[in-house]
């Protein structure tokens, strides 16, 4: 295969998927890693995409760029869809307590499937969220009992954020947390664009007593603008493909458990 061919194919990748990864290329076209670096450097120069630990990104994924909840809605949902029915096994048996639904799409994913969950758990629970897109879908499902957390509310997540809605999170203590990411990296840890944002998602992981992180392997290798919080404060990641061996090496240092969908 010429470079040329190479390097469309690559396009396509990132076009559909949103990253790329030299040893994955490598394994998938049967060339050296160093060749695939050349393309993906040629790439770069052509401002095709940007350069990051491990591979690539689309060009337009920069730290701090973040779809709306509208455009993420309808992108891999079918991973989205079995991330949630997998993360809602942390629920166990028969569960009666107290759960916190950060924002996000995959998180919208687990808020739709949870009141059949419950009722099939024979179980009950106190919700509480700050996102305007999970709680209609909550407010009169069976076995749920809602709490809204209020605060000025940020439109391309359409979530509560500022210094009162974090206040009021600090004063809770659920169960379990179900929490996204826009990135997940071995050395940055969760992380996403905004500063109000990821406040809110460390108040949520410093509240709970049990931190659940839902996300697709698109967020894998990713660094938005702020960290959150070190993968050693999450105690369960949810996803639909196993990490590279960089991420997943760093998630059994920090004791963090890898389910996958």
């Amino acid at each position: 295969m010429y470079a040329m061919e190479r390097q469309e194919l690559i396009e396509r990748i990132l076009l559909s998927e949103g990253r790329v990864a030299v040893v994955e290329l490598s394994e998938r076209f049967g060339v050296t890693t160093e060749t695939v670096r050349r393309d993906l450097d040629a790439l770069e120069r052509a401002g095709a995409l940007r350069r990051v630990h491990g591979g690539a990104v689309a060009i337009e994924r920069g730290s701090t760029t973040e779809p709306s909840i509208l455009e993420r809605t309808s992108l891999r949902a079918g991973s989205k869809e079995r991330i949630a029915v997998r993360a809602l096994d942390a629920l166990g048996e028969s569960f009666r307590g107290s759960l916190f639904l950060d924002a996000g799409t995959t998180t919208a994913a687990v808020a739709s499937l949870l009141p059949a969950r419950l009722v099939a758990l024979d179980g009950e629970a106190e919700v509480v969220t700050h996102s305007l897109t999970l709680a209609p879908a909550l407010a009169s499902a069976e076995r749920i009992s809602l709490s809204v957390v209020g605060g000025r509310i940020r439109g391309v997540t359409a979530a509560a954020v500022g210094a009162s809605t974090v206040r009021t999170i600090e004063s809770l203590r659920p169960d379990v947390a179900f929490v996204g990411v826009n990135g997940l990296s071995a050395g940055f840890g969760a992380s996403t664009p905004d500063p109000d944002e990821a406040a809110v998602k460390e108040a949520i992981v410093r509240s709970a007593r049990r931190v659940v992180v839902v996300a697709d392997a698109s967020k894998f290798g990713q660094e938005s603008l702020v960290s959150f919080c070190g993968l050693d404060a999450v105690d369960v990641l949810v996803t639909d493909e196993k990490p590279d061996a960089e991420l997943a090496a760093a998630l059994e240092a920090a004791g963090t458990e890898v389910w996958t969908a």
